[in-house]
């Protein structure tokens, strides 16, 4: 089956890189596109979907803001299943404090290239980072990530609003992320001590989940 994957913020495909999934699985890397002014999440994943086929049955897999953008082209087309990782489908679970800084309208005041300026022991706190290979990788996708698209993407997830569970998705998450944490959100396969990272770190336990969710979803 043909699986749309797409990333977290500036990660692109690297975060996938250590997955062994099924070879029925077709992996399709969607890769990011400029956004428009002022263009909303749901707006932006349906242009980022214009690239996928849909004369036959698909699935799609979103890490992260990647899997809010999942959720959206979940919710226009008819995926077979979709699958969240390290994400969250509904508006209500993300953190509050990142639902009230988006009613303030914080982002605004934040110059583009300060939100890249974090430290690293910051960076990989949050991110859960753990050996020097994993550190590596994170320090290479900040800085090659954008920072007009990061600050894009940041007021996007603050500015969104969905409370629309598509049907056949799905919810991996860790307990340990420190990123997107929710107490109200409940996942269907929870990873312990998963961290924002873990489609990284637990490649093996997750593409074992992804394998079984996809090929019992498969349509001939």
């Amino acid at each position: 089956m043909n699986t749309y994957f797409i990333s977290g913020l500036g990660a692109g495909r690297r975060i996938f890189s250590k997955l062994k999934l099924d070879e029925n699985i077709n992996i399709i890397h969607i890769d990011w596109i400029t956004p428009n002014k002022n263009e909303s999440l749901a707006s932006y994943a349906k242009r980022l979907s214009e690239v996928m086929n849909l004369t036959q049955p698909f699935a799609l897999v979103g890490v992260s803001f990647g899997g809010m953008i999942a959720v959206e082209i979940a919710k226009l087309l008819n995926p077979a299943t979709t699958i969240i990782i390290s994400s969250t489908m509904l508006s209500t679970h993300l953190p509050a404090l990142y639902r009230f800084a988006g009613k303030l309208g914080l982002l605004k005041l934040i110059p583009a290239k300060l939100l890249k300026s974090s430290n690293k022991l910051t960076q990989n706190y949050y991110f859960g980072t753990r050996s020097s290979s994993e550190k590596t990788l994170l320090s290479k996708i900040i800085k090659d990530t954008d920072p007009y698209f990061l600050k894009w993407a940041i007021g996007s997830i603050l500015g969104w609003r969905n409370k629309i569970k598509p049907k056949g998705i799905y919810h991996i998450h860790g307990t340990n992320d420190k990123i997107l944490y929710s107490k109200t959100a409940m996942p269907d396969f929870v990873i312990q001590n998963g961290t924002h990272f873990m489609v990284y770190q637990n490649a093996e336990e997750i593409s074992g989940i992804i394998d079984g969710i996809i090929l019992n979803n498969e349509i001939d």
